[in-house]
């Protein structure tokens, strides 16, 4: 299987697992099921099961993938949340785990939020509290979702600030 070299580690890649899976005979008519756990608007947690042909299962795994993590989440992080678990689901069967369980899109994904920058926590009434205020007000025609949008990228939000920046637009 191909693999991609991360920080000096080669990782195979979920579709290389997945192709070797569906070509491989040993696993003829096994089957994969993926699962939604929970979802809601910071994100989710995904199943994906991997049965042999007889129904048995042989193989199952998690993922948690949160909306605001990436670029890509913004639109797709259900996707890659099943992407995730199938990866590790097929490293459980023991397939491209030379180096890792965790596949080349996975170690990706992780080294790239370890570069971002921490968020800060916002509070109602803390240091950064009037800053925020005073954007949303002068930012005002761009609508509360879009505001709010803007300052995820910095801050993260908790339910009682968003309703105080909702309550500026109301």
């Amino acid at each position: 299987m191909k693999t991609i070299n991360i920080k000096g580690k080669d990782y195979v890649t979920v579709n290389e697992r997945l192709i070797h899976f569906r070509t491989n005979k040993k696993y003829e008519d096994w089957q994969i099921h993926e699962d939604v756990i929970s979802v809601d608007s910071e994100g989710g947690i995904f199943k994906v099961t991997i049965c042999d042909s007889t129904g048995v299962v042989r193989a199952q795994a998690h993922a948690q993938e949160d909306r605001n993590s990436s670029y890509i989440n913004k639109t797709s992080f259900l996707e890659n949340g099943f992407t995730s678990a199938l990866g590790r689901a097929l490293g459980y069967l023991g397939i491209g785990i030379d180096a890792s369980i965790a596949s080349a899109d996975e170690v990706d994904m992780a080294v790239k939020k370890q570069e971002l920058p921490e968020k800060i926590s916002l509070k109602v009434d803390d240091a950064n509290w009037s800053k925020v205020i005073s954007y949303a007000q002068a930012n005002k025609s761009q609508g509360s979702t879009k505001i709010l949008k803007a300052l995820r990228t910095k801050y993260t939000i908790t339910k009682a600030v968003e309703k105080k920046i909702n309550d500026v637009f109301a």
